[in-house]
C-alpha cells in the first residue's frame, strides 16, 4: 500500500504523554505520509511549537481564529483537508468535551465539524480512566464513530501502575498504516451489506393487524454504523417511528411478503445482517372490509409466514459470505439461539432477552450475546444500541476482511 498522499491531522493534548506525539510524527513523516498539526493550549505545555514545525515541515496550528488566514476558516479547511484526525494524547479533559460535543476551542471545533474518521489515543491516570463517567464518555463516543486505540497497563508519570498509560508510538504507527491498509481494500472491494429492522405488520382487514413491539432501533443503528464503516449498505425497515438520517439507502416496507421481496430484488449483498422482528404467522385469509364485530365467536385461522433469514442463510444462489440473524426470546435464551443459528443457517446468531424491561423491544439499551457457527460466543453488557451496533459492525468488518480469499 502507498502511503503517499496519505493525509493525517494531529491533534496534540494537554498530557504529559504529548512528548511522545514526536516520535509518532518522525514515524509517519519517514514513511512519507502528509502531516499537519493542531496543538492545544494545554499541549502546548509539554511540547513546543518549534519543535513540532522542525518535525513536521510545516505550519503548527493553535488558534480558532487566526489572522493569518483570513481567507479560510481553520477548523472547516482542516477538518475537510484531512484523511484521517489522529489526537494523542485524548486526556480525560477532552474525551468529555467531545461526548459534550462542545467547541471551544480550535481541537474540538475540527472534531465537531469533521466528517472524518477520528483516532482518540487515551492517556490519563489509572483512576481517571477508570472512572465512571469517563467510561461512560468513551462509550457515547463509540457510538457516535470516534474509535479508540489504547490505553494499555504500565508504569505511569504519577508513580502508580494500572491501566491509563498511552500506546507506544510505533504501536500507534501500526494502526494507522492497517486503518488505511483495510480502507484502501474497503474502497476496492465495494462491499455492500443488507440489513433488515422492524416489525411487519400482516393484516386482517384495512384497519387491523397482528404486529409486535419492536421499534426497528437496533438494526438501523447497526445500517449506521455499516454504512460509516463505509460498506454499501441498505436497510429494508418495517413500519418505524424513528427518524432516519439522510444518505442511507432505505426501503420501507409492511408486510413480510413485501420485505422477503425487497430482499429478493436486493440480493446478492457481502453480508446480510436480519435484525427484523417478522412475525411468523399471518391470517390465511384477508378481509376487504373491516370486519364487523357480532356476539358469534369467530374463529382466526393463521398461516406461517416465509422465514426470511432460512431463506438467506440457505440460498445456494445468492447467500451472502456472511449471514448474521437476531434471536430474540424469552427463555432459554442462549438454548433457542444455537438452535436457531443451526435450522437456519446462519453464521452468527445475535441473542437478546426481550423479557427484560429495560433492554430490547422499544427501548434505548440492549444487551446482547453473539453465537458463532464456529461455537464461539462474546457478549456485549448492557448499552445504548448505537454502541452495541458500533461494536457489532466491527466485528462484522473483520470477518469480511478474514474471509476474504482474494487478500490471502
Amino acid at each position: 500500500m502507498s502511503t503517499k498522499n496519505k493525509k493525517i491531522l494531529i491533534i496534540i493534548g494537554g498530557g504529559i504523554s504529548a512528548y511522545k506525539s514526536l516520535d509518532l510524527i518522525r514515524l509517519l513523516r519517514k514513511d512519507s505520509y502528509e502531516i499537519k498539526i493542531v496543538l492545544t493550549k494545554g499541549g502546548k505545555q509539554f511540547v513546543t511549537p518549534l519543535s513540532l514545525i522542525s518535525l513536521s515541515g510545516g505550519k503548527v496550528y493553535e488558534n480558532l481564529f487566526d489572522k493569518e488566514n483570513e481567507a479560510e476558516i481553520d477548523h472547516i479547511s482542516l477538518s475537510r483537508w484531512a484523511d484521517l484526525i489522529v489526537v494523542v494524547p485524548a486526556t480525560a479533559n477532552l474525551i468529555s468535551k467531545l461526548s459534550h460535543g462542545k467547541a471551544e476551542d480550535l481541537a474540538t471545533t475540527i472534531m465537531l465539524a469533521s466528517n472524518k474518521d477520528i483516532i482518540l489515543i487515551p492517556a490519563m491516570n489509572i483512576r481517571m480512566w477508570s472512572h465512571k463517567a469517563t467510561q461512560e464518555n468513551c462509550k457515547t463516543l463509540i457510538s457516535y464513530g470516534y474509535k479508540f486505540l489504547g490505553p494499555t497497563e504500565g508504569m505511569m508519570a504519577c508513580g502508580e501502575f494500572g491501566k491509563g498509560k498511552m500506546i507506544s508510538p510505533k504501536k500507534i504507527f501500526k494502526e494507522i498504516k492497517d486503518y488505511f491498509y483495510k480502507r484502501d481494500i474497503f474502497k476496492h472491494k465495494k462491499f455492500k451489506a443488507l440489513v433488515t429492522t422492524g416489525p411487519t405488520r400482516e393484516y386482517l382487514d384495512p384497519v387491523r393487524f397482528i404486529s409486535n413491539e419492536s421499534s426497528g432501533k437496533q438494526g438501523y443503528e447497526i445500517a449506521l454504523a455499516l454504512k460509516r464503516q463505509g460498506i454499501k449498505t441498505t436497510l429494508i425497515a418495517g413500519p418505524s417511528n424513528l427518524q432516519m438520517e439522510k444518505g442511507l439507502k432505505i426501503v420501507k416496507v409492511k408486510t413480510s411478503d413485501e420485505m422477503l421481496k425487497a430482499v429478493k430484488k436486493n440480493l446478492p449483498v457481502d453480508v446480510a445482517v436480519c435484525t427484523a422482528a417478522v412475525s411468523d404467522y399471518k391470517p390465511s385469509v384477508y378481509q376487504k372490509n373491516k370486519i364487523k364485530k357480532n356476539n358469534k365467536k369467530e374463529n382466526l385461522i393463521l398461516d406461517n409466514t416465509v422465514d426470511i433469514l432460512d431463506y438467506i442463510g440457505k440460498n445456494n444462489r445468492h447467500r451472502p459470505r456472511l449471514v448474521v440473524g437476531f434471536s430474540a426470546e424469552t427463555e432459554k435464551l442462549l438454548q433457542n439461539s444455537k438452535n436457531k443459528l443451526k435450522n437456519k443457517n446462519a453464521d452468527w446468531i445475535i441473542a437478546n432477552d426481550v423479557s427484560k424491561k429495560d433492554i430490547g423491544f422499544n427501548k434505548e439499551f440492549n444487551e446482547v450475546t453473539i453465537i458463532r457457527s464456529n461455537g464461539k460466543m462474546s457478549q456485549i453488557k448492557k448499552n445504548k444500541k448505537s454502541f452495541i451496533a458500533s461494536v457489532i459492525s466491527e466485528k462484522i468488518i473483520n470477518e469480511l476482511l478474514i474471509n476474504d480469499k482474494s487478500l490471502n
